[in-house]
């Protein structure tokens, strides 16, 4: 059994100094990715040094802006940073790859992903969906070339009605547009990946992920399902428990975001210097 989380920790040195490092000790994942890390390499593997796990980390070229992360319980086999071949993406801080053996020998490639937010009728809108068309072409490649995929993280749209807590008040907005949503349609079905969070709650409302830090939308979870594990269709078979890692209250959050973690039945795994 393998427990993999995923976060948009919303900065990790805020994020450390609120009370991270108790989350990660009483859950205790194997594999934990973050997104929206802002931090530059250095001080982001400086954060979490002591930790106990191996940190792969890809800073954004903005300075103080998205960045993503991996942390885990072995050293990779491979790491990849950015996403399209046109290298539009590469200093975004946006898309990372790592693969891992297991202890079958079989190869999990896990991605940790920051979409941009967007804004509707912008040029930032046009680069959310410039960044979701080179997700349509590389979840095929990455199916093709590994046993296993989980692409996770803070994907930044809300794909169906049940995603969203005010649907109706947000039909126009960026994260909920019909041609978002869209795009997701193509993930879950003819892409062929499975949105495992949703396999495993059933047709409810939830669990969201996201709330604001104004008013009471955490109080009243009034929130947004925005954090993701798309997985490829035999992983996501083995998908056995999943939880939102909810604060207790406002107060105590470290995060405007709630970690996402998720159990799968697969053999532990293997680290890379280990012989075969």
């Amino acid at each position: 059994m393998i427990r993999i989380a995923s976060v948009n920790v919303n900065g990790v040195r805020a994020a450390w100094r609120k009370g991270m490092p108790t989350w990660v000790d009483a859950s205790a994942p194997d594999l934990i990715t973050l997104q929206e890390v802002r931090a530059a390499n250095d001080i982001a593997l400086g954060v979490l040094e002591g930790a106990g796990y191996t940190t792969i980390s890809h800073d954004a070229e903005a300075k103080g802006r998205a960045g993503v992360a991996v942390m885990a319980k072995a050293e990779p086999l491979a790491t990849r940073e950015g996403i399209g071949s046109d290298g539009y993406f590469d200093r975004a801080g946006r898309w990372l790859e790592t693969d891992f053996r297991l202890g079958d020998d079989t190869v999990l490639t896990l991605v940790s992903a920051y979409v941009h937010s967007g804004e509707a009728g912008t040029p930032k809108q046009d680069d959310k969906y410039r960044f979701l068309d080179r997700m349509t072409e590389r979840l095929p490649e990455l199916a093709a070339a590994s046993d296993h995929v989980l692409v996770t993280g803070d994907l930044n749209v809300c794909h169906t009605e049940r995603d969203l807590k005010n649907w109706k008040a947000n039909r126009k907005k960026a994260g909920f547009l019909p041609e978002e949503r869209a795009y997701f349609d193509r993930f879950f079905g003819e892409v062929g990946y499975v949105d495992v969070h949703r396999q495993l709650a059933g047709d409810i409302d939830g669990p969201y992920t996201w709330w604001s830090m104004r008013g009471q939308a955490f109080d009243n979870d009034a929130g947004w399902r925005i954090d993701y594990h798309m997985a490829t269709p035999g992983l996501a078979a083995t998908a056995r428990g999943a939880s939102v890692d909810r604060a207790n209250s406002w107060g105590e959050r470290w995060s405007d975001h709630a970690p996402l973690v998720i159990d799968y039945a697969i053999p532990e795994l293997r680290s890379a210097s280990r012989p075969r």
